[in-house]
């Protein structure tokens, strides 16, 4: 009985050993988070960034919206970031870059295959700096190289491609006399006024003149006008 009571004693001995040996917790317990505090923190991070990135777009809005809004003109497959030649020369004309002057069609060709890679047929963003540097050399020969840049830049920012207006009409003399109903003859000529406006369905169909007169004749409708004009009792006698 004694030996049993030391063994149950020599292992809660040993328990209590193994108890103390472990480090005590220090930390203190988290206390439950609070979701609307979560949501605050997360909003205000994401303002922030939207603002920081809003601000980076406001920077490059004003030239590089022309550059892309001209880059992708006329081509569906473009992408906005890189300008083909013929654009170029379009965004300088369109943008009044080119003076016929200072600054010809001839100058703009000769810097875009300067700015360009030999192998390349485009140019970037970065590029299309470059080159409106060049060209502000020309424009603004009188200014310093600072504000000729930014006095071209004024003539680019916010602008956009101008669309060509309705394709006019092609005048030859085979159309003329096509066209001019006072050379029309047969059932064609009948079709027409002498005015030249269409008569519609009576220059298409034999319309029945049910009015009694022969047909064509001036005095048409004067009859009855006549005829109570001579009667004394339309007199009230």
């Amino acid at each position: 009985m004694f030996q049993m009571i030391s063994g149950s004693a020599l292992i809660l001995t040993m328990a209590d050993k193994t108890k103390s040996t472990k480090p005590a917790n220090k930390t203190p317990p988290k206390s439950p988070a609070d979701p609307a505090k979560e949501r605050a923190a997360k909003r205000l991070s994401y303002e922030s960034n939207s603002s920081h990135e809003g601000a980076m777009a406001a920077e490059l809005s004003a030239l590089e919206e022309t550059f892309r809004k001209f880059a992708i003109h006329g081509d569906t497959r473009a992408t906005g970031k890189e300008m083909h030649g013929k654009n170029w020369s379009k965004l300088c004309k369109d943008c009044h870059v080119i003076d016929g002057k200072n600054v010809t069609i001839t100058d703009v060709d000769i810097v875009f295959s300067k700015i360009k890679g030999k192998s390349s047929r485009t140019i970037t963003f970065d590029q299309f700096k470059e080159a409106l540097q060049e060209l502000s050399k020309k424009r603004f020969k009188d200014q310093s190289n600072e504000e000729a840049v930014q006095e071209i830049h004024k003539l680019i920012e916010g602008k956009a491609p101008i669309i060509s207006g309705v394709t006019k009409t092609i005048s030859s003399p085979t159309v003329s006399r096509l066209t001019d109903t006072t050379k029309f003859t047969g059932s064609h000529k009948e079709r027409f006024d002498p005015s030249g406006k269409g008569r519609g369905k009576a220059g298409r169909e034999d319309l029945v003149d049910a009015s009694g007169y022969v047909p064509g004749y001036k005095h048409a409708g004067t009859y009855d006008h006549k005829v109570q004009g001579s009667n004394p009792s339309s007199h009230g006698c």
